[in-house]
């Protein structure tokens, strides 16, 4: 089994729909956010948007817990930008992409409802979007309607790693 990034803007699903594919598949799950450093988290906290420099350290370490989990995992990383995803790739040949696709009213109301339990403040939720480059097009690539039931998502997406 190849590993699999569930990805998007915050408030997509990708932690609650990647601890239940991670639990179908029998594979570990790498939370990407448990990677952030600390100048990260805090920044996030102040509700600055992370830059291109500070996501390069946090991106090498995910790509590093790629490396170390070769048999396969399930990763939880929002992988804005093509340029993220193809570091990525470069640490798991063949790594695939589950693009929860979400519209942004939704993922603000998202956000909002876990404030209290999650780092990442809803007056961001723009700046992700803002960054988002669809991976549409890129190999590896499954778009999901991620408004659908997390359960509903998890039976497409083991259907989708059945066929590829």
């Amino acid at each position: 089994m190849k590993s699999i990034v569930m990805m998007g803007v915050a408030g997509c699903g990708k932690s609650f729909v990647g601890q239940l594919l991670a639990q179908t598949l029998g594979l570990p799950l790498v939370e990407g956010d448990e990677f952030h450093s600390e100048h990260n988290r805090e920044k996030m906290r102040q509700g600055l948007a992370l830059t291109d420099a500070d996501r390069a350290d946090w991106l090498a370490a995910l790509g590093q817990a790629l490396e170390h989990h070769a048999a396969g995992a399930v990763l939880t990383c929002s992988a804005l930008k093509r340029a993220y995803r193809d570091r990525l790739r470069r640490h798991a040949p063949g790594l695939r992409f589950v693009f929860l696709d979400v519209d942004a009213r939704t993922a603000h109301e998202r956000v909002t409802q876990r404030a209290t339990q999650h780092l990442f403040p809803a007056s961001l939720v723009a700046s992700q979007f803002a960054a988002l480059e669809s991976p549409l097009g890129e190999p590896g690539v499954l778009r999901v309607d991620a408004t659908q039931t997390p359960e509903h998502l998890r039976d497409i997406i083991v259907d989708w790693l059945d066929c590829v």
